[in-house]
């Protein structure tokens, strides 16, 4: 065996989400509805399709390791300079050198029990120590994150708004509260994901070179290019310049490139997908009401979805679902393991599932 550090050796061998691919593999068969990702199946622009398509003539060539045109595109749609803005392959991959620049071994960090979990994977394979803040409701509580922090000495503090896996936002004003109460060597994660999909008054207004905060967003959910693994993190030019350190040069490809920059041009494509996005959130809630479950108001493209009990029964809704060739997820930890969630798909895809999801609880609860 190789000799692995004592650390790595001490980790249990897990994986953090079973992908559709595998479960597909273990049923014999592709599901026929995916709805437990968050992707958009509405996909990308077809104007970012035509420009991977063209760029694929050019892969034989690596992509540029600076990312030069698409953070300047990026830097003129948010009007800040190229050097507060990081390219990395998607949000996961940019946490994952954040926590290497951050967090040594014993170091703290601060967290919601249930958020996130690859933030999580990152701090434990570096070795911190992480501190879980229960939610408050359903939603993250940003000022008791603030007092975890200050109790622990954390270096890092990780939030998502709009959140994952609940579906909850909190308006910019509160966003604001909180990085004004932490501490000033304290680093707040700020993991806008969804931020596109939310209601006008999500995204706070920050000062770009306040040292206290990364923010990160990607092109995977609202721009419909999970597959291409491109995202970006904005914050001040010390803390993005350091990423030169660690980060892979190369993880970027000259196709995903490609697209993120046509895409990020198309604001007509992406005010269809919120519309279509909106559209599905509300027939997924009819959906949930109708058999008997309440949806959660949602400011993502999926829909959290509480089953009234536990999450035993939760946990069987979702096998009984994936039976009936329906993917879905769920949260993992109480109570919010009570809840399915369902991602918004095609009026297809939404057929589906309201077919599908009455008889997947009449079974469950027998």
């Amino acid at each position: 065996m190789p000799r692995f550090t004592p650390l790595v050796a001490g980790l249990p061998s897990t994986v953090p989400f079973v992908g559709p691919e595998t479960q597909e593999r273990q049923r014999g068969q592709p599901f026929a509805a995916r709805l437990g990702a968050n992707e958009s199946v509405f996909g990308p622009s077809p104007r970012a399709i035509a420009a991977m398509v063209a760029a694929a003539q050019d892969v034989w060539k690596y992509g540029d390791p600076e990312s030069h045109d698409l953070r300047q595109a990026l830097a003129a749609h948010h009007g800040i300079g190229a050097g507060h803005i990081v390219i990395g392959e998607g949000i996961d991959g940019l946490l994952g050198t954040l926590v290497r620049l951050l967090i040594a071994e014993g170091d703290t960090v601060v967290t919601s029990d249930g958020a996130y979990p690859t933030f999580n994977f990152h701090v434990a394979g570096v070795g911190g120590v992480l501190h879980k803040v229960p939610y408050r409701g359903d939603h993250e509580d940003p000022m008791a994150l603030v007092q975890a922090v200050r109790d622990t000495n954390a270096k890092l503090v990780y939030l998502a708004n709009p959140d994952n896996p609940m579906g909850s936002h909190h308006p910019a004003a509160v966003i604001e509260e909180m990085v004004a109460a932490l501490p000033d060597d304290t680093l707040l994660v700020l993991d806008e994901a969804y931020v596109e999909l939310a209601p006008d008054g999500t995204a706070p207004d920050l000062p770009i070179d306040d040292p206290r905060v990364i923010r990160m967003r990607t092109f995977s959910k609202a721009h419909g290019m999970a597959g291409a693994r491109v995202g970006y993190a904005m914050g001040a030019a010390d803390l993005i310049a350091a990423f030169n350190k660690l980060r892979n040069h190369f993880g970027v490809s000259r196709i995903a490139q490609a697209g993120a920059i046509a895409a990020l041009a198309d604001g007509v494509w992406l005010d269809d997908v919120r519309a279509r996005v909106a559209a599905g959130r509300t027939r997924l809630a009819r959906i949930a009401t109708k058999n008997g479950l309440t949806p959660l108001p949602s400011a993502t493209n999926f829909v959290t979805m509480d089953c009234g009990a536990d999450g035993a029964l939760a946990r069987r809704v979702v096998a009984e679902l994936g039976a009936r060739g329906v993917f879905v997820r769920m949260p993992f930890v109480p109570p919010h393991d009570r809840c399915i969630r369902v991602s918004v798909g095609t009026e297809a895809d939404l057929d589906l599932f309201a077919a599908a999801l009455p008889l997947a609880l009449t079974a469950a609860r027998t």
